[in-house]
């Protein structure tokens, strides 16, 4: 280990700093072997970046000098290091990276999950940029040795004892990298064992693009898969480079392997996780897919490469048509990532595609996982919409609970003469069959999507129709007189029923009239020609407290008992006023929009002691 200057400068970190310390060192970590990964990761990533350089033509120190990570185990000092021979750090990068959080609010995620008892999964770490810091675990102290790739550079020394400092002061390194060594504690002995080291880094790290060595042998397999033939890749292969590069512990779903030769050159390796991350909505910094040219590194997280709604793909994509010296910002506009993302959305759903057409099982998995997020597709991508649509899955009133359909599968089971596809929007299945709206079309056998996801209440307004067949909310769908189905009874009390029920309901409705829809309930609550579902304006509600709900239509069931007596009552000049209004309640009720329930139980109350009088 370096000795430390005598003119070393002294550095605090910061409380919130301190605080991730004691939890990394304390409470994080379940699985100490992973500061080994932690380490060669970040070298890895020095080294990506000093050949970027190199690649790009940049003026770099010492450029002839091998890229490469080496470990040396001492065994007889209990002296652990590893070197690399990357960018390396100035003493601002010392003090600004190892002497702060890398990634805002991970200290308070961290804290979360550990108040809510939840696990810390060691996979996640790498992610907030803290990974350094797990050395902490296996020593009372370390040192950093370091010597930027800058031509004016210099060499300094970093150390500390995870505690509340550290210094920094020159050094005497020559070499472009950085040297990370330390003590290890005695219970930690066992990363001093050659075996013990080499068989983590075949776990966590065999496909670092460097050569990696422990006491001089190099352990890793240098292998772009990307570049390998399809037959040449074995699955195991596959299932660990994927590991590798998200952090998962779980193998992919599936996986789309590409070489690409025409208007635009490149190859992919992309992968579809086999569950979905609690972030699946949320726009953080995360791996998704990461962009190479000729092999060398560009951009970890290049979100040009595919649309929102396939953002949960992971994988590496490599072109020879962007310049090594590409900036982010051309990257962004960029025509060649424009044709790069357009030939990698058209390849995914084609595989999406097979995967409905041949696996079922698997298409069903990945759509119930990554639908939400998918089905938004048919609101921003135009081009792709009509691939999306046969894609898109929904439960229905023909399917088990449990099963869904495609439109196309619908529209195959539609009657000769039905023109539209019906479908409902709720929170749950229970409640949706509860609805009285669907009553007319079980009684006729018609079809009815439920759609229970929150993401469709802002995707269906964009579908519009399937096969020229409009979609169509039952909520708003017209129905049309059968005179057969009804009686002459029901004509004739519907004049004085409706002109009543409006006198008593007032401007509390749009409109009451006939009902064609219902069978078995005497009233329900329709939408009017020119509202929104429902349902959906409940869901505005949500987003805009100030939003103003359109009247509703109230329907009311001719042939239903209830209101043939409420007619009789009339008829004899009994007031129904707490009857109808009881009845619109509970309209409101089924639909979730009952805003006074302590009325409505008292109303209910009070027109139950009247019935049960003697």
């Amino acid at each position: 280990m370096a000795e430390m200057n005598a003119n070393a400068n002294k550095f605090e970190f910061k409380a919130e700093m301190k605080q991730l310390l004691h939890l990394i060192i304390h409470s994080l970590y379940t699985n100490p072997e992973v500061f080994i990964r932690e380490l060669v990761s970040n070298a890895s990533d020095a080294l990506n970046k000093v050949r970027f350089r190199l690649q790009s033509e940049e003026a770099v120190y010492s450029p002839e000098s091998e890229l490469n990570i080496k470990i040396t185990l001492d065994k007889e000092n209990n002296l652990f290091s590893i070197e690399d021979t990357g960018d390396g750090m100035s003493h601002d990068d010392l003090v600004g990276r190892l002497g702060t959080i890398a990634s805002s609010g991970t200290l308070k995620f961290l804290e979360q999950m550990k108040e809510s008892k939840q696990a810390i999964d060691s996979n996640m770490i790498g992610q907030f940029g803290v990974g350094f810091y797990s050395v902490f675990m296996v020593t009372d102290e370390a040192t950093v040795e370091s010597r930027s790739s800058a031509l004016d550079g210099k060499a300094y020394i970093w150390q500390s004892d995870g505690q509340s400092t550290f210094t920094v002061s020159e050094g005497t390194r020559t070499e472009r990298g950085t040297k990370i060594s330390f003590k290890l504690k005695d219970e930690y002995k066992q990363y001093l064992e050659d075996y013990t080291v080499k068989g983590i880094l075949k776990k966590y790290s065999n496909f670092v693009d460097f050569p990696l060595s422990v006491n001089g042998e190099v352990v890793n397999t240098v292998s772009a898969l990307w570049h390998k033939k399809k037959d040449d890749v074995k699955p195991e292969e596959l299932t660990e480079f994927y590991k590798f590069i998200t952090n998962d512990f779980e193998a992919p779903l599936g996986h789309l392997q590409l070489n690409i030769e025409g208007n635009v050159n490149f190859k992919a390796l992309l992968f579809i996780p086999a569950t979905a991350p609690n972030t699946l909505f949320k726009d953080v910094a995360e791996k998704s897919v990461q962009l190479y040219s000729s092999k060398v590194f560009i951009q970890d997280d290049c979100k040009e490469l595919l649309p929102d709604y396939l953002k949960f793909v992971r994988g590496v994509v490599d072109t020879e048509d962007l310049p090594l010296n590409v900036s982010r910002e051309v990257v962004q506009s960029s025509p060649v990532m424009s044709k790069i993302k357009n030939v990698l959305t058209s390849k995914l759903l084609g595989l999406f595609d097979e995967w409905a057409q041949k696996d079922k099982e698997k298409y069903d998995k990945f759509f119930k996982n990554f639908g939400s997020l998918f089905k938004t597709g048919v609101t921003s991508d135009y081009t792709n919409k009509d691939k999306i649509l046969e894609l898109l899955r929904f439960e229905s009133s023909a399917q088990p609970k449990g099963e869904t359909t495609s439109l196309c599968a619908y529209a195959g089971r539609m009657k000769p003469d039905q023109k539209e596809i019906f479908y409902l929007l709720g929170e749950r299945r229970d409640t949706i069959e509860e609805n009285p709206k669907l009553e007319y079309y079980r009684k006729h056998d018609l079809e009815v999507l439920y759609l229970t996801d929150t993401v469709d209440y802002f995707t269906i307004p964009y579908i519009f129709e399937y096969d020229k067949k409009p979609l169509i909310s039952i909520e708003k769908a017209e129905i049309k007189a059968d005179d057969a189905e009804v009686s002459a009874e029901a004509k004739e009390i519907s004049v004085d029923i409706i002109k009543s029920f409006k006198d008593i309901l007032g401007d509390k409705v749009e409109d009451v009239r006939v009902s064609n829809r219902l069978v078995e309930s005497p009233v329900t609550l329709v939408a009017g020609a020119n509202s929104l579902d429902p349902q959906m304006e409940k869901m505005m509600q949500v987003f805009d407290k100030n939003f103003a709900k359109t009247k509703q239509i109230l329907e009311v069931n001719m042939e239903h008992p209830l209101i043939k007596n409420l007619h009789n009552m009339m008829q004899s000049g009994k007031n129904v006023s707490e009857y109808v209004g009881q009845l619109y309640d509970g309209a409101l009720l089924l639909e979730g929009s009952l805003n006074s329930p302590a009325d409505y139980v008292k109303r209910m109350t009070e027109i139950m002691l009247e019935a049960t009088k003697k």
